[in-house]
């Protein structure tokens, strides 16, 4: 069974968390000659007018104009010059870089493999071996005592790759092939093949230029997927049947507005052709039969701005969840002869933040929020009422459906963590209410969950908003205010989740406190708190993030200038601003993949993500209140001349979603303008894009190198 589609949310530009497990290698380029200075951009006239509002931008030329190519000399020197810089002021700690390294690398279990799941004719799981950087996939018969077999090696399909990521992964029904996806320079431009699983050979058929899931349909005899446009948009389903040219693969639904997306998946009783199109505010789904995927399409219902939601069919009757007529949204069942003639089945609430929602042959189950926490409920067909919530033992955690493919099943796969409890894995027995552990994340150089304590407080915004805040520290951190790391991501309503981290022990277990600021932006405490930090209500996520800091200073966690913050993406822009606003607060500030060009990106329509993205910040090409409303906080354009804290700022060459030129473009500007001699790095991945380096240690060893320099900056470093 194919999880339910929630179009916006899965092709916004996605959240980038602290790395758990990015590489020793990303220096090819610098020169052999350390710098004994940073390098300084040159600065040439560049200016544009809109709106009656005239803004220079001396860097604009560090755009390469044949983007997504970059092959402009003088931008690729800057950018290598940048790196060299890096490497120069982070040799004196390299030996530092290594211990933490190594460090973190002791906790992760080399020779790992996931609990194994059935799914029809066979049970699936993953293994890693000892060293290696990538997954191994298996299979063996359900029935029986049939012989594991491997069906797909990353390390192989990776070899001689500075970079490898596996995108799509589908077996079809009848066991015999898998459809998979790779990308292997960062750029999310994907390749699908497909394997015979009975002779291990790959077919001929290559899809390139795939931006989406891989659904086996029509017997398992086509895949439909979705192909990405000149600007790299998904706004198409296409068939591809097996052992055809891919040239005369049919398109079975196309969309017209640049700023929706298109993607496709299973029903949950694989009958149906889920077909659903939309952007951050808007959606709309079709629906065909699997078993004749060029037939007849359904229309549940014709979009209409600002109404959001997604459809599963069950013997004939459509579940759809919707924030039609509440914030928080409903649940509604239709017939399938009648799609848009809704009627409640779950109300919306002002308390329970209904998420979503999977159906089973016997029952079905919604997720969603209480008061910030998941909740898990299970729920009878024949009585909406009849609820049976699944309790989890401590005060803050993270916890969810995991992976459950089959649609008739007496046990469900749960995740559960917090910031003190391991990643662990239960079975959920639907009959008796048991929850069996069936594994939890083991940590090979010993962990101790009763050295630490974890507290969830709220902290009151400069506008009387409560603030929930979570923060790990060992019990016996010195009392009074020590060094403290603060967290947030703020926006797309993504929640950042109170959830355990091996990497994060590194700062803790070194007196620091962590804290995760559960800011407006997210949808943490509802569809309402993230509506609060978007579009012109945007300040609000900002003002949050320095309010929190200020008040874990006056509650006594930490001090003014022992604080460091870290973002990325949208989080990144975060960092651009507090630093801009609030720059004497912060010890050290680390900004990943950092959305700080926002005006001109918002106005730039060639990009991949621009037009799905103005319902989340604005169009400020046709809204004027928009383009003064960006441009009040856009990081890049609000830089002025004053004293910035230390920072440490990551790029990806190919990175489609916040674009490399963005960060070089702040960095440059930030050299040109701050008025201290504060340390100002920027790394730049060559080969790597949005998410910095693939492979569990590769990505490890830039986690490691972001802590040196958190603790470098708090004179926190072991000489």
């Amino acid at each position: 069974m194919t999880a339910l589609i929630a179009l916006a949310a899965s092709l916004a530009a996605a959240p980038v968390m602290a790395n758990e497990t990015t590489s020793q290698e990303d220096t090819a380029s610098v020169s052999k000659t350390a710098p004994i200075s940073p390098p300084k951009a040159e600065k040439r006239d560049y200016s544009y007018t809109r709106h009656g509002i005239t803004i220079e931008d001396p860097y604009f030329w560090l755009k390469d104009q044949s983007y997504p190519k970059v092959d402009d000399e003088d931008v690729l020197d800057y950018v290598k010059a940048e790196n060299a810089w890096f490497e120069a002021a982070m040799a004196p700690r390299k030996d530092f870089v290594e211990s933490l390294f190594e460090e973190m690398k002791g906790r992760i279990k080399e020779d790992d493999s996931s609990v194994p799941q059935k799914d029809g004719d066979w049970i699936y799981w993953t293994e890693f071996e000892e060293g290696k950087e990538y997954r191994k996939w298996y299979r063996k018969p359900a029935a029986g005592e049939g012989e594991p077999s491997l069906i797909l090696d990353e390390n192989a399909l990776a070899e001689g790759k500075d970079y490898f990521r596996l995108g799509a992964f589908s077996v079809s029904d009848n066991g015999r092939f898998l459809a998979y996806s790779t990308d292997d320079n960062g750029s999310e431009r994907y390749t699908a093949r497909i394997k015979d699983l009975e002779t291990g050979e790959l077919l001929e058929d290559v899809i390139p230029e795939t931006l989406s899931g891989l659904t086996w349909v029509a017997g398992d005899s086509m895949i439909a997927y979705g192909k990405a446009n000149e600007n790299w948009r998904v706004d198409n389903v296409r068939l591809h049947r097996i052992g055809s040219d891919v040239a005369d693969d049919v398109e079975i639904f196309r969309e017209e507005d640049e700023g929706f997306r298109v993607g496709a998946g299973l029903s949950a009783q694989e009958d149906w052709l889920v077909i659903a199109t939309g952007d951050n505010e808007t959606s709309e789904v079709r629906l065909v039969r699997a078993d004749d995927p060029t037939g007849e399409q359904i229309l549940i219902k014709a979009r209409e701005k600002g109404v959001e939601y997604d459809v599963d069919v069950r013997d004939g009757t459509l579940y759809i969840h919707t924030n039609d007529d509440h914030i928080n949204f409903r649940l509604a069942t239709a017939s399938i002869d009648a799609p848009g003639e809704w009627e409640t089945l779950i109300a919306g609430s002002d308390e329970f933040y209904l998420q979503g929602f999977e159906l089973f042959k016997d029952f079905y189950v919604t997720e969603g929020r209480l008061d910030g926490l998941d909740q898990v409920q299970l729920r009878s067909y024949d009585d909406s009422a009849d609820i049976t919530p699944i309790a989890f033992p401590e005060a803050s955690y993270v916890a969810g459906l995991s992976n459950n493919p089959e649609y008739d099943v007496s046990k469900l796969r749960l995740t559960y963590e917090s910031m003190v409890t391991p990643d662990s894995v239960y079975d959920y027995d639907v009959t008796n209410g048991s929850l069996e552990l069936l594994k939890q994340q083991e940590i090979p150089s010993g962990y101790d969950a009763s050295l630490y304590t974890t507290e969830r407080l709220t902290i009151t915004a400069r506008d009387g908003t409560q603030v929930p805040v979570s923060v790990l520290m060992r019990k016996d951190r010195p009392a009074g205010a020590g060094p403290l790391h603060l967290y947030a991501y703020g926006a797309y309503g993504y929640a950042v989740p109170p959830g355990f981290s091996t990497t994060r022990l590194s700062l803790v277990d070194r007196g620091m406190a962590y804290a995760i600021a559960h800011i407006r932006g997210g949808d943490d405490l509802g569809r309402r708190w993230y509506l609060q930090g978007k579009l012109n209500e945007r300040w609000n996520t900002f003002n949050d993030f320095v309010d929190v800091a200020k008040g874990l200073i006056d509650k006594g966690y930490t001090e003014k200038g022992k604080i460091t913050a870290s973002g990325g993406s949208a989080g990144g822009e975060l960092m651009g601003v507090i630093v801009n606003t609030d720059p004497d607060l912060w010890g050290a500030v680390v900004s990943h993949v950092p959305f700080v060009d926002v005006l001109n990106t918002m106005q730039d329509e060639s990009l991949p993500l621009t037009p799905g993205e103005w319902p989340e910040w604005g169009n400020p090409i046709t809204s004027k209140q928009s383009f003064g409303y960006i441009l009040s906080y856009s990081p890049y354009d609000q830089v002025i001349a004053q004293d910035y804290p230390p920072m440490l700022v990551t790029a990806g060459l190919n990175d489609p979603r916040v674009t490399y030129w963005e960060p070089a473009k702040w960095v440059a500007k930030l050299r040109d303008t701050k008025t201290d001699d504060n340390v100002l790095l920027l790394k730049t991945n060559m080969g790597a894009g949005h998410g910095g380096k693939s492979g569990r240690f590769a990505s490890l060893y830039e986690t490691a190198e972001e802590f040196a320099f958190i603790l470098w900056q708090l004179g926190l470093v072991e000489e």
